[in-house]
């Protein structure tokens, strides 16, 4: 093979066959210039519904929809060649029945190239995910904290503890036997994460949950430091890009209105230099 060979991009399969190995690595993205930043770094890539509340100025997800997901997942396809491509099935697109979720989800993946679909719920979406697996779509659960539920959930809250435990970890046993091919668990214990990613076949993705899973996952925004609305506590800021993007413009209006850009460098001559200038 040759040594500049284009790695293949993973697919289900091989994002599966990662349990208890080498931590899988994710993040989210919505365009094209940032998928090609963290091609070369993440196993796969997320096109989030969290695209509303990061790039579109919405209060939740809940008013993503389907042209949306497909927009972005079009944009963020642009930008991949060695990550897989998840995309998030918006709120209502798939909760109906089974038959709408095969519907979206398989619209989802031929506009966009994803190489799977992510869904929230956990016992009462078991038979979605059984039927959308059944008819070649690959899916990545999602359990614990779901955005798109948020108004029945009471908030962005903790969930798993104490007695909702049992019932957190047997939404992440009912998604695996469905044959969703790995499982996000979002804000919940780290012991509920650590002992779900033991006792389940398929790999955890953590955000705000443990360690030990088998992935992490965060909003790219949120890690650089661009979503600055809000913090949640399991995310880490390796870069504050926001507040440096924020004073380069202030330094670019104050000299266009002092005069000194554009500078004798940034303009042109009447007359085009000639051969051997340096002008």
């Amino acid at each position: 093979m040759s040594a500049t060979a284009r790695k293949k991009a993973p697919n289900a399969e091989d994002i599966r066959a990662r349990k208890g190995g080498e931590p899988l690595v994710s993040l989210t993205a919505y365009t094209t210039p940032m998928a090609q930043l963290m091609d070369d770094h993440c196993d796969f890539v997320l096109v989030g519904d969290s695209v509303g509340m990061v790039l579109h100025g919405l209060p939740s997800t809940l008013g993503v929809t389907m042209e949306m997901m497909i927009l972005h997942g079009r944009a963020v396809a642009r930008g991949l060649q060695k990550a897989m491509m998840v995309i998030d099935m918006p709120f209502a697109s798939y909760e109906e029945n089974p038959a709408q979720a095969f519907q979206n989800a398989a619209r989802l993946m031929a506009e966009t190239g994803a190489g799977a679909v992510k869904l929230e719920g956990g016992v009462e979406m078991a038979e979605t995910i059984r039927f959308l697996v059944k008819r070649g779509i690959p899916v990545m659960a999602h359990i614990g904290l779901t955005p798109q539920s948020i108004n029945t959930l009471g908030g962005y809250k903790v969930q798993g503890r104490d007695e909702q435990a049992e019932a957190v970890l047997a939404d992440a046993q009912a998604v695996a036997d469905a044959g969703a091919f790995s499982v996000v668990l979002e804000k919940v214990p780290q012991a509920l994460a650590d002992r779900i990613t033991a006792e389940i076949a398929i790999p955890t993705i953590g955000i705000g949950a443990s360690a030990g899973c088998d992935g992490q996952i965060l909003v790219v925004d949120d890690m650089l430091g661009f979503f600055t609305a809000f913090k949640p506590k399991f995310v880490k800021r390796y870069a504050e890009l926001g507040p440096l993007a924020e004073q380069a413009i202030a330094d670019y209006a104050a000299e266009v209105r002092a005069r000194s850009f554009p500078a004798q460098e940034h303009v042109f001559a009447d007359q085009a230099p000639s051969k051997g200038s340096r002008a």
